[in-house]
């Protein structure tokens, strides 16, 4: 038992108010990336971004982590025994990339949910900048992403919020759409 018990108390490489700060600051960064996506009304929005980004901060906390533990400092496993973060990293791009690209959809000749997907491989960068403890690359990267999600749009033609389409294009396919749905339907 007391094996046990100091198994679960030994102390990390980073101390325990840093991973926490840390980890705190990645579910800060997500939360404003998905405050912007849930205004407009996207399918991957505030609580999405939030753990991706939380995520990748712990998979990033993890890897500082197993890099100094003990039992990897051993002189006989020292040598045999490679520590490379960017496998981390490449990890985390991937299985981000998998839960983006699940949001991407091809419906009647259209592709929505791209920048959607781009924002949360996004946020798992942020992340993951969080959890290595680079925090002003976070900062930046999380600035980049409110101007280039709320300001570019301005410059794109498209209205402020998500639910009414820009106009021009298939408005009239739109509009047709809509009058026809609008009229009761009879039974043949």
């Amino acid at each position: 038992m007391e094996a046990l018990v100091k198994e679960f108390g030994h102390p990390t490489f980073t101390p325990f108010t840093v991973i926490a700060a840390r980890l705190f600051l990645a579910a800060l960064f997500g939360t404003l990336i998905g405050v912007e996506r849930e205004w407009r009304s996207r399918s991957a929005g505030l609580r999405t971004h939030i753990l991706v980004c939380v995520a990748a901060a712990t998979f990033g906390i993890l890897t500082v982590e197993i890099a100094h533990a003990p039992m990897f400092q051993a002189d006989a496993i020292k040598e045999a025994v490679r520590v490379d973060p960017i496998r981390a990293v490449e990890a985390i791009t991937a299985g981000i990339a998998f839960l983006a690209a699940g949001s991407i959809i091809f419906a009647k000749g259209e592709v929505h949910g791209l920048t959607t997907g781009a924002g949360m491989w996004l946020a798992g960068a942020i992340g993951l900048a969080t959890g290595f403890g680079f925090w002003q690359l976070a900062v930046l990267g999380t600035a980049l992403v409110l101007v280039v999600l709320g300001l570019v749009r301005i410059f794109e033609g498209h209205p402020p919020s998500g639910d009414v389409e820009p106009t021009g294009g298939n408005s009239s396919k739109r509009e047709a759409a809509q009058s026809t749905s609008a009229r009761p339907r009879t039974q043949r």
